[in-house]
């Protein structure tokens, strides 16, 4: 259960990052808390900063994932519980240079749908926070169940953030119906495994059971996809790819219908199931494995309309 000083906390608080936002105050370095922290805790290491030649230092396992999306510099820092020093949270915040990585790199990370209500999305549980707002990805980890000193946090440094970039464009474009909660990711390369797809997005959507006409938790996933090119040319070039790809690894069936569009593909692959893929533009966007015709064209068809 949350403390019940929480909304005066967030009061105050906004009082004084109103003061902090109005002075233009919003290098890396201040948007790791140093004051009006929750109650009993304190900054003890840092604030480290890190760059693209040290982060290896600090996360080696991951480093090469953030550079993939754009990783320009980070801060960390170590707090504490001073009724019980073993009680500790650690705070990462990475600038990522534009909120499309910053979104990338939590998409990556997010693996439920839990949202804490902040930033523009956000992951919150009794152990982690991560979340995404403007050009940066932030994520706090507890060594102890710290739920309320989490929240706060978190909401302390996403008030001090101060770019309003809004969410990626592209997210809004995959239709909700059927789409899976939290699943929703954006591969800076290498979107579905392959390279000449380069980088794009994924959602997740289960099909429906027709007798009680939900989802079901235990139903068959599929994915619809948007491949995002330079131009219309390297689309086309993609698509041509794509088409031998499964010329040799897969096999090709009919014309897409022509409600989806009349540059496409329709065919199976050996591992993702069923394909289907059309040219809009810049982008490459389809459906693969699907069960039902019906489920996947219909859906692609709401999605090629929304795609802009």
């Amino acid at each position: 259960m949350l403390n019940r000083n929480l909304p005066v906390f967030f009061i105050l608080m906004g009082i004084f990052l109103w003061v902090e936002v109005a002075s233009g105050a919003n290098t890396l370095e201040s948007l790791l808390p140093k004051k009006n922290l929750p109650d009993g805790w304190r900054l003890i290491d840092g604030p480290h900063t890190y760059t693209k030649k040290t982060l290896f230092k600090h996360i080696n396992g991951q480093a090469e994932l953030f550079f993939k999306y754009g990783y320009q510099k980070s801060i960390f820092g170590i707090y504490q519980n001073l009724r019980n020093p073993k009680n500790q949270i650690e705070l990462d915040i990475y600038d990522m240079g534009n909120v499309l990585q910053a979104f990338g790199i939590f998409s990556r990370f997010r693996n439920e749908d839990r949202p804490g209500g902040f930033g523009l999305d956000s992951y919150l549980d009794h152990h982690s926070v991560f979340f995404y707002k403007g050009k940066y990805f932030v994520m706090l980890h507890a060594t102890e169940s710290n739920l309320p000193a989490l929240k706060q946090m978190a909401i302390l440094i996403s008030f001090k953030i101060l770019d309003q970039s809004p969410p990626p464009k592209e997210i809004g474009y995959f239709p909700k119906e059927g789409l899976k909660p939290g699943s929703i990711q954006y591969f800076s390369e290498g979107l579905l495994g392959h390279q000449f797809l380069n980088r794009g997005f994924e959602g997740t959507y289960l099909e429906k059971d027709e007798i009680k006409d939900k989802a079901k938790p235990e139903g068959k996933e599929f994915h619809l996809f948007l491949a995002i090119f330079k131009s219309s040319q390297e689309a086309t070039s993609g698509l041509k790819v794509f088409k031998k790809h499964f010329s040799e690894k897969g096999k090709t069936h009919s014309e897409v219908p022509n409600y989806l569009g009349f540059n496409g593909l329709k065919g199976e692959d050996p591992y993702q199931g069923k394909v289907i893929a059309i040219q809009k533009g810049l982008h490459l966007l389809g459906v693969v494995g699907y069960e039902k015709e019906e489920v996947g064209e219909n859906l692609l068809a709401e999605f090629v309309k929304n795609v802009r």
